[in-house]
């Protein structure tokens, strides 16, 4: 099983939303790089509260997706690297 099949349908479309936003607080220099993470998985919460209401299925959707976003930018660092 791969983590997507556990995400709502709802949900997917805040996955590149997350992509896009960390990669605009890079660009921005906002902050060191290793809190983009955790500054994702905040602003997922928020949207997926907002989209599902509050509840702990909500924050289990936010982390799957915040990790898919990171997980996928990370496999896209990877193979584009040519080190």
């Amino acid at each position: 099983m791969e983590i997507l099949d556990y995400v709502m349908d709802e949900a997917f479309v805040l996955i590149p939303v997350l992509w896009i936003l960390g990669k605009m607080i890079k660009q921005m220099q906002l902050m060191p790089n290793r809190f983009i993470p955790i500054t994702l998985l905040g602003i997922s919460t928020v949207f997926t509260t907002v989209m599902m209401g509050f509840s702990v299925e909500s924050l289990i959707q936010a982390i799957l997706v915040t990790g898919a976003a990171v997980f996928g930018h990370q496999l896209w660092k990877q193979f584009n690297n040519h080190d």
